[in-house]
């Protein structure tokens, strides 16, 4: 970034696709600067798209579910010399599959990126904020936060954290002049369940599912204006989401289970 701008800078993890994308892609059209990461060379081709928005785009290929690659990231922030104004903590994803059938190696992985890359990344951010006294954080958790998700057994207790996570850090960091917002979404549309092994579920092709933009539009707002969360999604997934406030556990086990357990393959 050797050009002066006057623009603030945001982070953008995951924003190679999904609501990442979107997410990154409205902070660039709504005059920011970004340091966008992704696994993949796919970050490269996205952030020349965020450019067209006026931005000066650092993108940051890394493995967030790796302590160096978090590190690498934070790195990237600090080069900038530039206060950071807001950060999107989306990175993550999720196995689908009965537990005794998945790799454990595999979701100890999942942990590592839903769960413990957030914890890292959010310490740099937290107090490179405060220091600053001002900011806003975005932290991405699910629907999948408010039931017991079997055959995506390990997924949503990781969003539950993220969620909790938040909304504790939230409380913290009012007094730093700091606002933290969960964007909880509902089934979207991107890649997101078939990266996770789940095309012969319900959540697979042909499922209903909300619009990544809307669901990003969403989000972005509700950072902006500092809210606490916000369920992303359509009015039945916020509906769904005040019904899981009063639904049993078992059931709602119950019902997640017939969505997201694999059909038989003829």
């Amino acid at each position: 970034m050797n050009t002066p701008s006057t623009r603030p800078l945001a982070l953008v993890t995951g924003a190679s696709n999904g609501i990442g994308y979107e997410l990154a892609r409205l902070c660039a059209a709504n005059g920011f600067d970004l340091v966008a990461t992704g696994r993949s060379e796919r970050i490269d081709e996205a952030a020349e798209r965020f450019t067209r928005d006026g931005a000066h785009v650092i993108p940051v290929r890394a493995d967030l579910a790796e302590a160096n690659g978090v590190e690498a990231v934070w790195k990237a922030v600090e080069e900038t010399g530039r206060p950071l104004a807001a950060a999107v903590l989306n990175a993550g994803r999720s196995i689908g599959g009965a537990f005794i059938d998945t790799d454990l190696d595999d979701e100890l992985s999942l942990i590592a990126l839903n769960v413990t890359s957030v914890v890292h990344l959010a310490k740099h951010v937290a107090r490179h904020m405060a220091a600053h006294g001002t900011g806003r954080i975005l932290i991405t958790s699910s629907l999948s936060a408010t039931l017991p998700t079997p055959y995506e057994t390990v997924y949503g207790p990781s969003r539950a954290f993220t969620r909790m996570f938040a909304l504790g850090l939230r409380e913290e960091l009012k007094e730093h002049g700091v606002t933290v917002t969960t964007l909880m979404p509902g089934a979207t549309d991107s890649d997101f369940h078939a990266r996770a092994g789940m095309n012969d579920t319900a959540f697979g092709v042909g499922a209903k599912k909300n619009s990544r933009k809307e669901v990003a539009r969403q989000g972005f707002i509700a950072m902006m204006e500092g809210r606490p969360e916000i369920v992303g999604g359509d009015t039945a997934t916020k509906r769904t989401a005040l019904e899981h406030r009063f639904l049993p556990e078992p059931y709602k086990a119950a019902r997640h289970a017939t969505k997201a357990k694999p059909r038989p393959q003829h």
